[in-house]
């Protein structure tokens, strides 16, 4: 076998060479150099398309952002990895550990790769205005959208690891499947605690802000302000649209 690159932009897989790319990634031959050349290229597009997320706000936010993006991958893979390692390895499964982390790591960096390519379209609401609560959803939408893939081909993976190789038990691309649900309540919380990214033009620069609420919370809220039609002007001076409705009553009545 041809022996990896530090970093190889030959790795995220394509249908016609999809076992090709999962025969490599399960052999343990150079699977530290591989796990390596994975991590680094997560940590480059999600710095990418983190950049391209905070650059609504200020040159200091973009750069939070490029940096916050990339811890939350990686925390999220470590927080939540050696849970699915053991129950896989009680379930039987014969991956070894550099063997499973190759296999996770590269459904991140398919999702941060497609992450990446959205970043012309982000540029364009950025430019033609965008509102901050559209883009807040917007990234959501990416995120999730990028995320199914990724995960889509985790599992195809954890398919041919068990059909083709019979290294892996089937009830175990079950499990995953739970466990992803698991890693995906951990991100959201993770992001939450690392907000903000996109960063709110009406607010100064702050590495970390404290809300009250949840995420799930903030996007009702950011649903039912791009509802109302609220406008940037609106965001940047944060007059709520009840009490500005309070104080024209009162004028009327005086």
């Amino acid at each position: 076998m041809e022996k990896p690159k530090v970093i190889s932009f030959s790795l995220p897989p394509s249908f016609p060479n999809k076992e090709e790319y999962f025969e490599k990634l399960i052999d343990e031959k150079y699977s530290f150099k591989k796990i390596l050349n994975l991590l680094l290229l997560m940590i480059l597009f999600s710095f990418l398309y983190g950049v391209a997320v905070g650059s609504y706000h200020s040159f200091a936010q973009a750069i939070a952002a490029g940096v916050k993006i990339p811890v939350l991958f990686s925390l999220a893979l470590i927080i939540c990895l050696p849970a699915l390692f053991i129950i896989q390895y009680t379930l039987g499964s014969k991956l070894k550990l550099f063997q499973m982390v190759s296999v996770i790591i590269s459904g991140f960096v398919l999702t941060t790769s497609i992450m990446v390519s959205f970043i012309p379209i982000v540029i364009f609401f950025l430019l033609t205005g965008g509102n901050y609560y559209f883009l807040q959803l917007l990234h959501i939408a990416i995120v999730i959208l990028s995320g199914f893939f990724g995960m889509r081909m985790i599992i195809e993976a954890l398919k041919y690891s068990c059909e083709k190789l019979g290294v892996y038990p089937k009830i175990g691309v079950t499990v995953f499947k739970f466990w992803f649900v698991i890693l995906a309540i951990v991100g959201i919380q993770l992001a939450w605690n690392l907000r903000p990214f996109t960063g709110d033009q009406g607010k100064p620069f702050a590495l970390f802000r404290e809300y009250e609420g949840n995420f799930y919370a903030a996007i009702i809220y950011s649903i039912n302000q791009l509802l109302e039609g609220n406008s940037e002007l609106d965001t940047k001076n944060k007059i709520p649209k009840e009490n500005t409705k309070q104080d024209s009553l009162f004028l009327l009545k005086r």
